[in-house]
């Protein structure tokens, strides 16, 4: 299933869809990218990476293995 960004229409990415529900809502059906989920919530790309990277490196969040 090809999902995209609800706001810029970009194809999405596992990692997209992972910070989304890890951040926003964890049920969403609809999600956006990573550039603008930075925008709506007010950091860049770059701190939502980092996130990525340390949900992925604590292996806590099931989102991110």
């Amino acid at each position: 299933m090809k999902r995209e960004c609800t706001e810029c229409g970009r194809e999405l990415l596992a990692d997209d869809i992972a910070i989304f529900r890890k951040l926003v809502n964890r049920n969403a059906a609809e999600f956006l990218c990573m550039d603008c989920l930075a925008e709506k919530l007010g950091c860049t790309r770059c701190d939502i990476e980092k996130l990525i990277d340390y949900y992925r490196s604590t292996g806590k969040c099931t989102l991110f293995v």
